[in-house]
């Protein structure tokens, strides 16, 4: 009877979709030759078909009770129509009160599990210097790799980094911005990440590019960097969404106190667009922690910028790089779709299928406003107030 019940509500959902659907008995519904097809491999996914939200689909494709067949950028506008969601406009309840999600032991879990999935198949899509963090598309046609250096070279510029300068990279992926950084204007970096395979990785690229003494990566968590000698700049790209709304007066406390007087910090991260929302509504924030983030939490820039601030850090700089992001990711997706058959050798069906949803997911977000991508750059002032900043923005253009 159940079955029944939700058999007739599924097919209420389906009906004027432009959507091919073959159930596991054989039964076709929909419109045939539609871009999109949707195989129905089992009866668990009537409920998830018949009740739909945009992290539901996105679980029942993961866990292989239903294909997604064609486009991924059709696949998510059909599931768009499907949920009748606009999934930035929902609030979500906060986990604050889940303590024990930010643990060192909890963090260096949680970053292990998304990171260490393998070099080899980050390698497959990412762009020549495997930046895993949103590029620069400054003219609109650059393609991955010229974007993703134009990224790195913008954070520079923004730091305004010198020969000789000290830089940390909170969070410092596979070492791009660290080892573009000393290569190009001349400071001396330390990058440091929980990935066992980013630390391997950059490591090894350390040596290959003969810049020891220059650049070093350490197995670290953020709230263990040495505090005696500040840092002239700080980056952290990418890297604060796993620090949890409740730690950020603390996360902020700790890079002020890594900061010389004077200082520059650059905080790169995706952030909410709905101002009260913790995540993404339509059940998209519950699958990302149960399968691609666990822990990751998002905010409002406005509340990054108040706890920014907050810690004695001024605001200098924000710009939002939302529509860079979404093309980064589309860019991703190709990537990982046109070396599907290695990926799945290297990571199996389930794992490509995360990282397939989950990017095409994100990078339809982006497109609809649903989230944001900010870079906010703050500033230790000197004792007498005063900020080593210009009086104007030449320098973002590389015009000094």
């Amino acid at each position: 009877m159940l079955r029944e019940v939700l058999y007739k509500q599924m097919r209420g959902r389906l009906q004027g979709l432009p959507v091919e659907v073959q159930l596991w008995n054989g039964e076709t519904l929909g419109a045939p030759g539609a871009r999109v097809r949707l195989v129905v491999k089992t009866p668990r996914a009537l409920r998830v078909l018949a009740q739909p939200s945009m992290g539901g689909l996105a679980r029942a494709y993961v866990e292989d009770w239903i294909d997604l067949q064609g486009d991924a950028r059709d696949i998510l506008e059909l599931g768009r129509e499907l949920c009748q969601t606009e999934a930035s406009l929902e609030g979500r309840r906060g986990t604050d009160w889940r303590w024990w999600r930010h643990t060192r032991s909890r963090d260096r879990r949680n970053i292990s599990y998304h990171y260490d999935v393998s070099n080899d198949f980050y390698g497959l899509w990412l762009d020549r210097n495997r930046v895993y963090s949103c590029a620069y598309f400054e003219n609109g046609d650059e393609d991955l790799d010229t974007a993703q250096e134009k990224k790195l070279d913008l954070i520079c510029r923004k730091l305004m980094l010198k020969p000789g300068e000290r830089l940390l990279d909170i969070g410092c992926g596979w070492g791009g911005l660290i080892l573009r950084a000393a290569e190009m204007y001349g400071v001396t970096a330390l990058g440091i990440t929980l990935s066992d395979n980013q630390h391997d990785h950059v490591k090894a690229e350390i040596a290959r590019r003969g810049l020891a003494g220059r650049v070093e990566v350490r197995l670290m968590d953020y709230r263990d960097v040495p505090e005696d000698q500040p840092y002239d700049k700080i980056a952290s790209v990418g890297m604060f969404e796993h620090v949890g709304r409740k730690n950020l007066p603390a996360y902020f406390g700790k890079i002020h106190r890594l900061l010389r007087p004077g200082g520059l910090v650059m905080n790169h991260g995706i952030t909410s667009v709905a101002v009260e929302a913790h995540g993404l509504g339509s059940d998209i924030s519950e699958f990302i922690d149960d399968y691609v983030f666990p822990g990751g939490e998002l905010t409002h820039v406005s509340h990054v910028i108040r706890e920014l601030a907050a810690s004695g850090l001024e605001p200098l700089d924000a710009e939002n790089l939302r529509p860079h992001y979404a093309r980064t990711l589309w860019n991703w997706v190709d990537r990982l779709e046109a070396r599907a058959d290695e990926a799945l050798r290297l990571v199996g069906q389930q794992k490509y299928r995360i990282w397939r949803i989950y990017m095409a997911g994100s990078a339809y977000a982006f497109e609809r406003n649903w989230l944001a991508l900010f870079q906010v750059l703050g500033g230790k002032p000197l004792p007498d107030g005063r900020q080593e900043y210009p009086f104007n923005r030449r320098h973002l253009c590389g015009e000094g």
